[in-house]
């Protein structure tokens, strides 16, 4: 995650664009579904769009007392249910079979997440802005010197912040809008009269933030408990929970 996974997910991006495209320039040359092989990759910044939508607009809704999903009684949320099962099932499966564990697959999971909502969408937002003549492409070097602080969290598997980069102040703030949505939906739970209600009409909302603020606990360690170097900066903590505050807040009042 960072500017190595946005380099590679803007050149992905731009090569699908051009004519080099591969159902356009392999039409004829190699099978469908290689091309369509090829695209999976070349879409990685594409895709940073519906996962964005699934991050921030159930908690956005459940902040505002809107229903996204059928209710749970209803027979129409089997699909839904279907799908979600069947896809994690399947992943997990197919990461076991290949000799992964269950932890590791949860930290795939969740590194997914993190990339798809900040490298990928950079990589997405660079591109347009390069086909509309607003910026100009550059190569960016990353540092590759690690100090033995870094290397010994590192080797704790903990994952390195400690710099005031953009990406982290995206990826703070929506775990931050999460966290205040989770919190949101317990007090409807615990306060509201009719608890089996809101469960019936909310359940697969409020199961969905409660996933995302488990897929985001290592943001939450570096903002709140994490004392080193390698926790999330001051300035990213504060500008993340002042825009989760205010995003909470506006959607909570209209």
């Amino acid at each position: 995650m960072g500017v190595d996974f946005n380099r590679w997910a803007e050149c992905h991006f731009q090569i699908f664009l051009s004519r080099y495209c591969s159902l356009l320039y392999g039409h004829n040359r190699i099978p469908l579904k290689l091309q369509l092989a090829y695209c999976a990759g070349n879409l990685w910044a594409a895709n940073s769009l519906p996962t964005l939508y699934y991050v921030v607009v159930p908690c956005f809704c459940l902040l505002k007392d809107i229903p996204l999903f059928p209710k749970v009684s209803s027979p129409w949320v089997l699909p839904f249910a279907y799908v979600a099962i069947a896809h994690r099932a399947y992943s997990l499966g197919e990461f076991l079979w290949c000799g992964g564990k269950f932890q590791a697959w949860c930290n795939d999971q969740r590194m997914w997440l993190f990339k798809r909502t900040t490298s990928y969408f950079f990589a997405l937002c660079d591109t347009i802005l390069k086909l509309l003549g607003y910026s100009n492409p550059t190569f960016v070097i990353t540092a590759k010197v690690a100090d033995e602080d870094v290397l010994r969290r590192y080797e704790q598997e903990l994952m390195e912040f400690g710099d005031s980069s953009p990406m982290f102040v995206v990826l703070a703030s929506l775990a931050m809008l999460n966290l205040f949505s989770s919190f949101e939906a317990i007090k409807k739970l615990v306060f509201n009269a009719d608890h089996s209600e809101v469960s019936d009409r909310f359940r697969l909302q409020i199961l969905l933030c409660f996933l995302l603020v488990a897929l985001n606990w290592p943001v939450y360690n570096a903002v709140f408990f994490r004392k080193d170097n390698g926790g999330m900066p001051a300035p990213v903590t504060y500008k993340s929970i002042t825009f989760a505050l205010l995003v909470s807040t506006v959607a909570m009042s209209t």
